[in-house]
């Protein structure tokens, strides 16, 4: 799987304000910005990611994911302030 399908999935699951995703086509790493995560745990965030893309991961089409950061618009402002 290339690195922009790996985002056009993600931005399917939530509305983003900002997403990166890095990898070598088998292991990805993700930042994702979003207003969907106000209110949410860490957890649920990932579960979040993570259920949307449940048919990917189950059929190995999409073999690791690491969610780096899932953060709030206002958390990654901060955050890079």
């Amino acid at each position: 799987m290339k690195l922009e399908e790996v985002t056009n999935l993600i931005q399917q699951i939530l509305p983003c304000d900002y997403v990166e995703v890095d990898g070598d086509g088998h292991h990805f790493f993700v930042k994702i910005v979003s207003p969907e995560f106000e209110g949410l745990t860490r957890l649920q965030r990932h579960r979040l990611i993570k259920d949307g893309l449940k048919k990917e991961i189950a059929s190995n089409e999409l073999h690791a994911l690491s969610i780096t950061t899932a953060a709030t618009p206002e958390e990654w402002q901060l955050k890079n302030k």
